[in-house]
């Protein structure tokens, strides 16, 4: 099977599960959000394994972070954050390893603020009002856009490479496409919406707002990746490689798209 039609392949079975479970929203969301992200972080921790994170402390924080969002909102965040670091502390403190304290407490704080952060704001997005769950479903769409036209179009007419120390398989050629691509989607989706809920001109910056954070996301993986000296974060999602692989995009674009929709709503 050719990467892209194991590509497609996880997609027709994965896509149609997460629009299912943020239809759902609620509990229902943040089981999908809780289970995702601890095999996501498992897979960072993984990949920095040298850096002898504190995985206990990380796992634990990335779950009474999501569980704060959900359960108190926004201003419980910190508080979830705060934990990870606090236990991260003590059991570095307790720990045999000779790793430098920063090194190992920063990659374990780092990996729930980037996993943990992303995931709050897809929770806190669906819970935006009565129209949460287009929203939430308009950055999901949004973002399987922009993946699947800057690789469909990058792997065919793709010259221009666009950041290639980090990721040399990413073109601007690419990365036009998936703009373009995601600013349609997002003024589909929103448009019947557009008197009650984002006008089109609000529309259009919604997804040009997640095509500029999407590959982002993704770069910032890869140079982590790089950085550690591993090609995939796991095997789980075969083309996809790991779970972290297949929401790194994710992670930096639902956060942009939650305070791009709350500017825009408040």
């Amino acid at each position: 099977m050719t990467n892209l039609a194991s590509r497609l392949l996880v997609a027709a079975v994965g896509l149609p599960l997460v629009l299912g479970f943020t239809w759902l929203g609620g509990w229902w969301l943040f089981v999908l959000a809780a289970a995702a992200g601890l095999v996501a972080l498992h897979e960072y921790y993984a990949m920095i394994r040298p850096l002898r994170p504190i995985a206990i402390a990380g796992h634990l924080g990335l779950l009474l972070t999501l569980l704060a969002a959900q359960a108190g909102g926004f201003p419980w965040i910190v508080g979830g954050l705060a934990t990870t670091f606090a236990l991260a502390f003590l059991l570095k403190g307790v720990a045999e390893t000779r790793q430098s304290a920063t090194v190992s407490v920063g990659g374990t704080v780092l990996g729930v603020a980037w996993i943990g952060l992303g995931l709050v704001s897809i929770l806190l997005l669906r819970d935006l009002g009565e129209h949460g769950r287009l929203a939430a479903f308009t950055l999901l769409l949004c973002v399987f856009a922009n993946e699947t036209f800057a690789f469909a179009v990058g792997k065919l007419v793709g010259r221009h490479k666009l950041a290639p120390r980090i990721s040399p398989g990413k073109t601007w050629e690419g990365f036009v496409a998936g703009t373009l691509a995601t600013i349609f989607v997002a003024f589909v989706a929103l448009y019947d919406q557009r008197d009650e809920f984002l006008s089109i001109g609000e529309a259009v910056l919604l997804g040009a707002a997640i095509a500029a954070a999407a590959p982002l996301g993704d770069l910032f993986e890869s140079m982590l990746k790089r950085d550690m000296g591993v090609k995939d974060s796991g095997r789980a999602l075969a083309g996809h490689g790991g779970v972290l692989d297949r929401i790194d995009s994710l992670l930096f674009a639902s956060i942009a798209s939650f305070y791009v929709v709350l500017a825009f709503t408040t």
